[in-house]
Formats: C-alpha cells, sequence, structure tokens
C-alpha cells in the first residue's frame, strides 16, 4: 500500500473511530452532539477560505430552520460525511435521497477541497427546488446536479465510476440501489447506508455483510446507526 492510500485509510478509520467515542461521552452526561445538540466534545466549524465560509453560510441557515425546511440528517453526521469524502479525495460522489440538499452541501464542502462532482436524486419536486436553491446560495450548484424523479430507475443514467455512494432514501430501497450501484463502486470506494436501525434495512444489511468482496461497520451516532462499508481492492 503506498503513502497517499495509507493516509487515506487512516483518515477514514480515524473519523469512524470518533463517532462512538462522542455517542458515548453523551451517554455520560456530557450533553448531546448528534441531532442538533451541542456537546462539550464537538469543534466548531471553521472555513478555510471564501469558498468554504458562503457553504458554512448556509449549512449555518439550514440547521437554524431545518424544522421547516425538511428532514436532514444530524449535523454531526453531515460532518462525518465531509471528512470521508475529503479522507478518500473523492471526485465522483452519488446521494440517494436529496431532501432539501443539507447532507448534500456537507459532502460538496469536502468536493469544494477534491475538485469533484456530486449527483444527487430526489423524487419530491418540492425539495428538488428547495435544494437547487441551497446550492446556488451556497456557490456549489456548477458542481451538483439534482436528478429528480424515482431514483430506482433514474440511478441508470449513471456511468461513471463511484467514489462515494450515500443512502438516505426509501429503507425498503437501499438493496436495490446497492444491487445497481455496486458495480459502478471502484475499489477502495464507500457506501453510506444511512438509518440502518428503521425498518426495511435487513435485506441490504444481510447483503453488504455476506459479501466478500465488501467490509461493513455499523457505527451508533446517537441519531440512529449508520452503515460504512468499504469495497475491497
Amino acid at each position: 500500500m503506498n503513502n497517499r492510500k495509507l493516509i487515506a485509510v487512516s483518515s477514514v478509520l480515524a473519523a469512524v473511530l470518533l463517532i462512538p467515542l462522542i455517542s458515548q461521552a453523551q451517554r455520560g452526561g456530557m450533553g448531546g452532539g448528534f441531532g442538533g445538540r451541542t456537546t462539550s466534545l464537538q469543534s466548531p466549524i471553521v472555513p478555510k477560505n471564501d469558498n468554504e465560509k458562503k457553504i458554512v453560510a448556509v449549512l449555518n441557515e439550514m440547521t437554524a430552520t431545518q424544522r421547516t425546511q425538511g428532514a436532514n440528517v444530524p449535523m454531526d453526521d453531515g460532518r462525518f460525511l465531509r471528512i470521508l469524502v475529503e479522507s478518500i479525495n473523492a471526485k465522483n460522489v452519488v446521494e440517494i435521497g436529496t431532501s432539501n440538499g443539507y447532507s448534500a452541501l456537507w459532502m460538496l464542502l469536502g468536493l469544494k477541497s477534491t475538485g469533484g462532482k456530486l449527483t444527487t436524486f430526489e423524487i419530491e419536486p418540492s425539495s428538488v427546488k428547495l435544494a437547487r436553491q441551497n446550492f446556488k446560495n451556497a456557490g456549489v450548484d456548477n458542481i451538483a446536479t439534482v436528478v429528480e424523479g424515482d431514483a430506482h430507475e433514474k440511478v441508470k443514467i449513471l456511468k461513471e465510476p463511484i467514489d462515494l455512494l450515500f443512502l438516505d432514501a426509501d429503507k425498503d430501497g437501499y438493496l436495490d440501489y446497492l444491487n445497481q450501484l455496486l458495480p459502478l463502486v471502484r475499489a477502495g470506494g464507500l457506501i453510506i447506508a444511512h438509518n440502518m436501525d428503521q425498518a426495511g434495512t435487513q435485506t441490504y444489511i444481510n447483503a453488504v455483510t455476506n459479501n466478500a468482496d465488501l467490509d461493513t461497520l455499523f457505527i451508533n451516532t446517537g441519531s440512529g446507526s449508520v452503515g460504512v462499508t468499504i469495497k475491497k481492492h
């Protein structure tokens, strides 16, 4: 394994191990962190440049108005996604389930650094409209493509290798998304599945834990369970 790959793997491992640590601290009475609460272990978001400032400003606004903008991943889950995107130097990220674009913006924060792009799928027209506006406000609409419609059909348009796939849509549809998109996930690429503790995910769990080409870790984040799967080399 060359140094570049070693650094990337080490960064991902560190990020994965950090979440249970924070969750454990929360249970010990140090306050929340996942689900929008504040913990003494939570670090501030410090933008590196003007591009990051613009994205973070929109994320902060969305966090403050999330009750009116729709369902989102918790902030720390979003930050975790950003860390993964940058750690593996992702160039092509695919998301199933855009909602208002909150989780996508976290990944786009990483993609701004890697020079990559995001394709995200959403079936609800009002959510598509809102996400596109949020992407425009954040200055990332040039690297974010929102595909409107049923993702089970629309993902057939994808042809390029995928570095990171994020699943956060209909839970009983995770297996179909996996079956369709796994051939496109590159060796060493990641599949992140949100809400693994919800009904309908068992077939997906069986698939990613019984495939010799995959290795999966389930992380309890405080807001639920996240599946982190790597496609082996």
